[in-house]
């Protein structure tokens, strides 16, 4: 399944084998591996909320505009979702095609539709327990405008 939204961490090594294993008309694999950080902010969790089913739906539908877009052998989008803290995954996404292009630009596609659209929502909770919702960066829209 080419969308995954799950609480428990992934094994980025592991979803590439299993992607390609027995394959060899892929040529490139792309791979986007989202954590949180600690920043200046000093983030002590993170919590990504989300609708059970509607995020899924979205998820699927902006993958299948990926493979429409550019020719993939594969796509995978992994999104978790609770509470996590500094050096967590959050997100991975891989992409692979006989070519690297293709491969590079449905990354970038799925990881701007990601960060600007879909489905998520991000709390950020500081060390003194003081928290505050996350929003898209005007530098996530511009890049999201580059694939309307």
């Amino acid at each position: 399944m080419p969308i995954r939204v799950q609480r428990e961490d992934f094994d980025i090594a592991a979803e590439i084998v299993t992607m390609t294993a027995g394959r060899q008309d892929i040529g490139a694999i792309v791979t986007f591996t989202g954590r949180v950080r600690a920043d200046e902010d000093s983030v002590a969790t993170m919590t990504l909320e989300h609708y059970p089913g509607m995020t899924e739906a979205e998820l699927s539908g902006i993958e299948a505009e990926a493979q429409t877009r550019w020719p993939l052998q594969g796509s995978l989008i992994v999104h978790r979702v609770g509470n996590l803290k500094p050096g967590d995954n959050i997100v991975l996404v891989v992409t692979a095609s006989a070519h690297r292009q293709a491969a590079f630009e449905a990354a970038g596609f799925l990881m701007d539709y990601l960060k600007t659209r879909a489905p998520f929502w991000k709390k950020e909770t500081d060390a003194s327990g003081e928290a505050t919702w996350v929003e898209a960066h005007e530098g996530d829209e511009r890049a999201a405008r580059r694939w309307s």
